[in-house]
């Protein structure tokens, strides 16, 4: 069941689904943010390791991302106390239910690819 569905009037709560959807927006937004939770949906990575799964990414930007990310609470920083310094990243339980956003949207961009498809045919 949708959030939609469960409120019986949405046009009492437009101010609920506008800040929700532009939290959700923040997280996500930008070109790298979606790789690099990408690169951490299977388990922690270290820096270099990310860098290496995501093409054309900037070591400077991948650490912008990563500290944006971390401020959002979507990314855990691990620093392990080893000689040298051993860093891994990720995902928070928050995080991890990213997921479901992306289930959603691969589901929704099937459906609208073919209704488009249809309309071009």
């Amino acid at each position: 069941m949708s959030v939609l569905s469960e409120i019986e009037d949405v046009k009492q709560c437009p101010k609920q689904f506008v800040l929700a959807i532009n939290d959700t927006l923040n997280v996500m937004n930008g070109k790298w943010k979606m790789p690099i939770l990408a690169s951490l949906l299977y388990g922690k990575n270290r820096f270099k390791d990310i860098q290496a799964n995501i093409e054309k990414i900037t070591p400077r930007m991948l650490s912008k991302e990563l500290k944006d990310l971390e401020m959002n609470g979507v990314v855990k920083r691990n620093v392990y106390d080893t000689t040298p310094i051993r860093i891994e990243y990720e995902l928070t339980t928050s995080g991890k239910n990213i997921v479901k956003v992306l289930d959603a949207m691969v589901e929704w961009g099937i459906e609208h690819r073919k209704t488009v498809v249809e309309k071009l045919n």
